[in-house]
Parts: C-alpha cells; sequence; structure tokens
C-alpha cells in the first residue's frame, strides 16, 4: 500500500515529466519528417534513425545550442541510429540540413519548429 500511495503523490512533487520520443529518419535525400514540430519547455529525445548505407548528418547548430546540446553537428553512420536528449528551447524555426557535400542541394534539409 506504500508504494500505491508513493505514485499518488508523486505528481504532486513536480516530478519531471518523461521525455517523448520524436523519431527522424536520415535517407538518400531526405529527412522524414522534414517539418520537426516540438512544445517549448517540453523534454524529448530526437532519435536520428539513417536508413540508407552511408553516412548523414543532422546539422542545426542555433537549435542545438539553443537546447544545450555542445555539438552544432550531429554523426548518423550508414545503419545507425543516435539519440539526443533534449528539452525544446525557445519558440521559432530553426534550419535542419545535412552537412555532407550537396546533400542539402538534392533536398536534404529541413526545419525544426518549436511552438
Amino acid at each position: 500500500m506504500r508504494f500505491a500511495s508513493l505514485f499518488l503523490v508523486l505528481p504532486l512533487l513536480g516530478a519531471a515529466p518523461a521525455p517523448t520520443t520524436v523519431t527522424i529518419a536520415l535517407s538518400n535525400y531526405r529527412f522524414d519528417p522534414a517539418a520537426i514540430r516540438l512544445q517549448h519547455g517540453q523534454p524529448y529525445v530526437l532519435r536520428l534513425v539513417n536508413r540508407s548505407g552511408g553516412g548523414h548528418s543532422f546539422v542545426a547548430p542555433r537549435f542545438l545550442a539553443a537546447a544545450g546540446v555542445a555539438r552544432g553537428a550531429i554523426e548518423v553512420p550508414g545503419g545507425a541510429s543516435v539519440d539526443v536528449p533534449i528539452v525544446a528551447p525557445a519558440p521559432g524555426r530553426y534550419k535542419l540540413k545535412c552537412g555532407h557535400f550537396l546533400h542539402p542541394t538534392f533536398g536534404m534539409k529541413g526545419a525544426i519548429i518549436v511552438d
């Protein structure tokens, strides 16, 4: 019975909400979704999944800096995934692209929209 009452009290103590996982697929030559919508102040895990055989990157320096991520670019090797925990920064529209040569020209770009 003690454990049950603890679970009833935890929300009252201001326990942080669990992060929402947002999966972003990287493939030749696109992000899916190309427009990523987040809510200001909410915790997320950005799961970057590279569905191609070659490497791609997630380049959003303004967004990542505002979210407190030390790197402005995150490399994701072919067939791999990378989880990036963040708290959505100030509302705005942030540019996103792949940093590999010509990938943005071929369409590998998008936006992160924080409401």
